[in-house]
């Protein structure tokens, strides 16, 4: 699932000049098993699942109707996915029991009577479960959690990816859609949750029950299938006639507006922004133990009830991008469905994209572009220490093996260069087109690519073939001089990855800017070879050459510069830009002039990812000009870069400043920065500072981050005094 993270180091550069271009290749994903996208005997048309439960015995019980037309004639017998539970019982639709064999994860049902291609007929499946509790790695299915400190009893299930068959009969994999109706009966205590309009409450006095009876009556994929009940609280939310609600534990009442609060606005921007109208009746998200991030579901979001944080750990775990991700997803995944786990981008690229487009649009152009860095080199981290695949993919043993690095931030930085290549207007009307479309059925990579050609006239073919159906992304080699005789920038580009394994030489436009005295000059050219020369007019020796002037490119890259220009860099590029020059120059920072500009810049820049680099690149303090620097920081408007001077300092070992850190503890009003000067404190202190690290750890914080650093710190002084 999504995890939110605030190291932004410039791993593309760091491999990039790390000489050899070795990548991960600790897990051959070419061995996995070939996959093709399953065939259908049968269109499933509705599903009616009614279900009882016994939570003391961890059971369920079950009668599912399946609606159905077949495929083709003499259809005399259908198979169904059923798994973990089993199957007393199958009637017909006259109520005429039906004969039936269970097993290998099937249900073969024997119809009786033949029919053809159209006709529409139903079944009856009676079934129950026993055993279904809770593990600590949410089970598919239905489970049963025990109440907790964290939380309440509560009735789940999770049908994601193919989990819908552990609770009941069906069609299971995306390339089907159909209309469900849920009917839960449970605890009179209880609220259920599941797809759609809630049709009816009914309370059954005598034994203590209430049954919630959910309709989705616009068709879906059966993993999209929702069911979660326990005393939970709903608060009421709207976007004019939408209903939007937030279901929590009782006890998270007061801190749920940290984390939900940006919904309405989140539903109004993505309707805009994806040309359609969010698509279903309503928009509930619902907090459950046992996982991370989210699992979307029409109509709702299963959330891990991690989401949840106070006033405090808003500062440093906003919820925003997770909220922004989960309901991109009622358009990308939900709406319109991947035909096959295979085109898993479809679902998690644009979910991943869409998060960094609410980034962009709510917090500003500058947080946009560090939020698309952080995911270029999440994926880099992948490529390098793990292995590298085609986006569009078809091995793998289970279906999570595709919901990776490759599928979430690769594929958003691959969109997000799709739209700089077609340009903002036709990207949008190509996507709106496509979600129109494609409206509540399943598609593939191919009908995007489609979509592009109808909406644009672009034959972008050659762009899926390297990005999506080809592995690795490119390695650049940059260099340039300047002719001052011919008054021209010569600048040289070479693709140095590894084209031996599947990986392209990619075809490419980029931007390249020249900055020099008079002013800025932008050229865009198009990489095509592996060796690609370019001239560009230039009156004046150039004050800074800058390649990929936007950042849109995927690409790991080395750019050797001098320190003049990239001192320059670092007080007048982009943030992107000036974040690349601090960590060039962190190599030099011996220099005078180098020292100066890192600390100038870890002072004043204007924005707080530069400040941040600026001091992670300078490292721990050699000058007491250079602590007093840091010391400064420390009260920083922003805590990562609190954290960050923290970190630095404690790095030092000086022991004379760990009453600076104790201080810093007691008044920072951050986590993340709170942890950071317990964890110095264990860097620098002695075993007169292991109470107070204990006291530290007994206090409660969001993720347990302090108890976390203050063990780590009581280790590391442990260690010291051995």
């Amino acid at each position: 699932m999504k995890k939110l993270c605030f190291s932004f180091i410039l791993l593309a550069q760091i491999f990039a000049n790390s000489g050899d271009k070795l990548y991960g290749r600790n897990i051959d994903v070419y061995s996995r098993t070939l996959q093709t996208e399953r065939s259908r005997e049968f269109d499933a048309i509705h599903y009616r699942i009614k279900l009882r439960f016994d939570e003391d015995k961890k059971m369920f019980w079950g009668e599912t109707r399946i609606t159905l037309r077949p495929l083709s004639d003499g259809f005399e017998k259908c198979f169904f996915d059923a798994e973990k539970f089993i199957v007393s019982s199958v009637k017909d639709q006259s109520g005429q029991p039906l004969e039936f064999h269970q097993g290998n994860g099937k249900i073969a049902v024997s119809l009786g009577q033949t029919y053809d291609y159209g006709d529409q007929l139903s079944v009856t499946v009676f079934y129950f479960a026993k055993d279904c509790g809770a593990s600590r790695n949410f089970p598919l299915g239905i489970s049963f959690a025990e109440a907790t400190e964290s939380h309440p009893r509560l009735i789940q299930a999770l049908s994601f990816p193919n989990g819908a068959r552990h609770w009941f009969p069906c069609y299971d994999h995306p390339n089907d859609k159909a209309t469900i109706e849920v009917i839960a009966t449970v605890n009179e205590d209880y609220k259920a949750l599941s797809n759609g309009k809630l049709v009816s409450v009914t309370k059954d006095t005598l034994n203590k029950t209430k049954t919630f009876h959910w309709m989705q009556d616009r068709p879906h994929s059966t993993y999209l299938t929702v069911l979660a009940a326990g005393p939970y609280h709903v608060i009421e939310d709207s976007l004019g006639d939408l209903p939007i609600n937030y279901w929590v534990y009782p006890q998270d009442v007061e801190n749920a507006k940290f984390s939900f609060s940006k919904t309405p606005e989140i539903i109004a921007f993505f309707s805009r922004e994806f040309g359609y109208e969010y698509p279903w009746d309503k928009y509930d998200q619902i907090t459950i133990p046992g996982i991370g991030g989210g699992a979307e579901c029409t109509s709702a979001t299963l959330l891990g009830q991690g989401v949840i944080h106070d006033e405090r750990a808003d500062k440093d775990f906003p919820s925003h991008k997770l909220i922004a991700h989960e309901a991109a997803h009622q358009w990308w995944g939900d709406l319109v469905t991947l035909r096959d786990w295979g085109h898993t981008w479809i679902n998690e690229s644009f979910g991943t994209y869409s998060d960094h487009l609410y980034v962009k649009h709510f917090l500003g152009a500058d947080e946009g572009a560090v939020d698309l860095l952080h995911k270029k080199n999440a994926y880099l981290r992948e490529a390098h220490n793990r292995y590298m695949r085609p986006i569009v993919f078809h091995r793998w043993d289970k279906p999570q093996q595709n919901f990776d690095s490759h599928t979430y931030p690769k594929g958003a930085v691959i969109i997000n260069m799709m739209r700089w290549i077609l340009g903002d207007k036709p990207f949008r009307k190509t996507i709106s087109h496509f979600l129109h479309k494609h409206a509540y059925d399943s598609a593939d990579t191919h009908d995007f690519v489609i979509a592009v050609k109808e909406m644009t006239g672009r034959n972008l073919e050659w762009f899926f073939e390297q990005w999506f159906f080809s592995p690795g992304h490119p390695v650049f080699d940059v260099s340039y001089y300047w002719d001052d005789s011919n008054k021209k920038v010569k600048l040289k580009i070479v693709q140095t990855q590894d084209t031996s394994g599947r990986i392209p030489v990619f075809k490419t436009p980029v931007v390249i800017a020249v900055v020099t005295k008079e002013g800025k000059k932008t050229e865009k050219v198009w990489l095509k070879e592996k060796v690609e020369e370019f001239e560009i007019a230039c009156n004046q020796t150039p004050l800074m050459v800058r390649f990929d002037e936007g950042n849109f490119l995927l690409k790991e890259w080395t750019f050797v510069k001098t320190t003049r220009e990239l001192i320059y860099q670092l007080k007048n590029d982009d943030v992107i830009g000036r974040m690349w020059a601090a960590s060039e120059l962190g190599k030099i920072k011996k220099d005078a002039p180098v020292v100066a500009a890192l600390l100038e810049s870890g002072r004043n820049d204007p924005f707080w990812s530069v400040r941040k680099a600026a001091i992670e690149n300078m490292g721990a303090p050699k000058s007491r000009e250079h602590t007093s620097v840091l010391k400064r920081k420390c009260v920083d408007k922003n805590s990562r870069v609190r954290a960050a001077a923290l970190q630095a300092l404690g790095d030092s070992g000086q022991a004379e400043l760990v009453a600076f850190f104790v201080e810093r503890f007691e008044k920072d009003d951050s986590y993340v920065a709170q942890a950071e000067a317990l964890r110095s404190i264990g860097k620098c202190g002695d075993s007169s500072s292991a109470e107070y690290l204990k006291k530290a750890a007994g206090m409660k914080s969001h993720r347990n981050i302090l108890r976390k650093a203050a063990d780590w710190a009581l280790k590391q002084i442990s260690s010291s005094t051995r």
